[in-house]
């Protein structure tokens, strides 16, 4: 298991930046001292619709103050677009493509659906512009890694790009990259019982070892320690992988029939398992970050349409799904919108990180060289939306 990130949640001004700086830094020493390799250090600010000024200036400005304090990534809190009349949130989803295009390291979200609120359709159509306006004016479409959208993502979350500041006093969270645990746990045998006995032992072992560390060093230096999100991130190897945990417990391949269970099962693990949390605590399917998801995508064992149904189970959404360069905008609209409704009905946070591939089709293999990708093969999509859906309200009460 390793440390996905160290993040630090502050509101935006003075120098908030750089304490969070000091703090994650150390943390890095400390974790590692402890054998636990720290991969990211963030920062992560109130949302972007209450920071005010332009964002692409404001975004350049606070990354560069987070590149002098030490910090590896900056993600500035969502467009709040989950309350009907949401003015404003729409001249800042326009503005997200030239953020994005304009910085590297600056993560970004859009807000468009809340429990006892509800759907901000208007919101969700100019976010699947935004996300095909990405798509063609970055490389491979790679910039659409900084976006997405949350339905019913509280604060405090420490996984980006959903990670976000509640406004109150400065705190830190950690996020695990900790699929191991649950290959570990599934290699060996024994009923499915047994099976996960041994992953919430190992889960909750490993969250008395970060809280050790992390609750007197927050305390020491002003901030609240908000919790950890054991949420089983994969790294693109086998050993690190959930989709080889899944077939490690019983599955053929993922995506064959029983699938879903698996998800399920990996789930009710971590409901079961005892240690200060935040943010989603589920199971994480991203496909171009898994090396067994990468390859049965090659295999074409699983569709966007599986992918949702895991959701239902699981802890995260769609998450860096490859799709056809060609998807129209109200073909993805409608995604995020099924997405949106998930959640609600629910009443579970889910995120959508779509990455449509410039010059590609369903069936083509992504070729991205970052360290973090498994590349897989394009996922089909139906080349059909809802549009009539959007032409009949802005906003839904739910």
């Amino acid at each position: 298991m390793r440390i996905r990130s160290v993040t630090c949640f502050v509101n935006a001004g003075g120098d908030a930046v750089q304490a969070a700086g000091r703090l994650a830094n150390e943390a890095r020493t400390a974790f590692d001292e402890a054998g636990l390799a720290v991969q990211t250090t963030r920062l992560a600010t109130q949302p972007l619709t209450l920071l005010g000024g332009d964002p692409v200036e404001l975004a350049g400005e606070l990354w560069a103050q987070c590149a002098a304090a030490g910090m590896d990534y900056l993600s500035l809190g969502p467009v709040l677009a989950d309350a009907p009349g949401a003015t404003q949130s729409m001249a800042l989803i326009d503005r997200i493509p030239d953020l994005i295009r304009a910085t590297g390291a600056v993560f970004c979200s859009v807000l468009v659906a809340r429990r006892g609120q509800g759907i901000n359709l208007a919101a969700i159509r100019r976010t699947a512009w935004a996300i095909r306006d990405i798509a063609h004016s970055t490389d491979l479409g790679f910039g659409n890694l900084r976006l997405a959208a949350l339905a019913n993502v509280g604060p405090g979350a420490p996984f980006f790009p959903a990670a976000y500041h509640d406004g109150g006093p400065p705190a830190m969270a950690i996020a695990t990259e900790s699929a191991d645990l649950a290959v570990a746990a599934f290699s060996q045998g024994g009923s499915l019982e047994e099976a996960r006995d041994r992953l919430v032992g190992e889960v909750e072992a490993a969250a008395r070892q970060i809280s050790s560390v992390a609750g007197p060093l927050a305390g020491r230096h002003g901030f609240r320690f908000a919790g950890i999100d054991l949420t089983p991130a994969p790294f693109p190897e086998q050993a690190r992988s959930i989709g080889q945990a899944i077939e490690r417990l019983g599955v053929d391949r993922f995506g064959a029939a029983g699938t879903l269970f698996a998800a399920s099962f990996i789930t009710d693990c971590l409901r079961r398992s005892a240690y200060p949390r935040c943010g989603f605590n589920g199971l994480m399917l991203p496909v171009l970050e898994d090396a067994t998801l990468a390859e049965r995508s090659r295999d074409r064992l699983f569709t966007v349409n599986d992918l949702l149904l895991y959701s239902a189970v699981c802890g995260t959404g769609l998450d860096t799904v490859p799709l056809p360069g060609d998807v129209t905008e109200e073909e993805l609209a409608g995604i995020l919108l099924d997405v949106a409704a998930l959640a609600l009905r629910l009443d579970k946070p889910l995120t959508a990180r779509l990455m449509p591939v410039p010059g590609a089709q369903a069936g083509d293999m992504t070729a991205f060289d970052f360290d973090y990708f498994a590349n897989g093969r394009i996922l089909a999509v139906k080349e059909l939306g809802s549009p009539g859906l959007f032409r009949r309200a802005d906003w839904l009460t739910i």
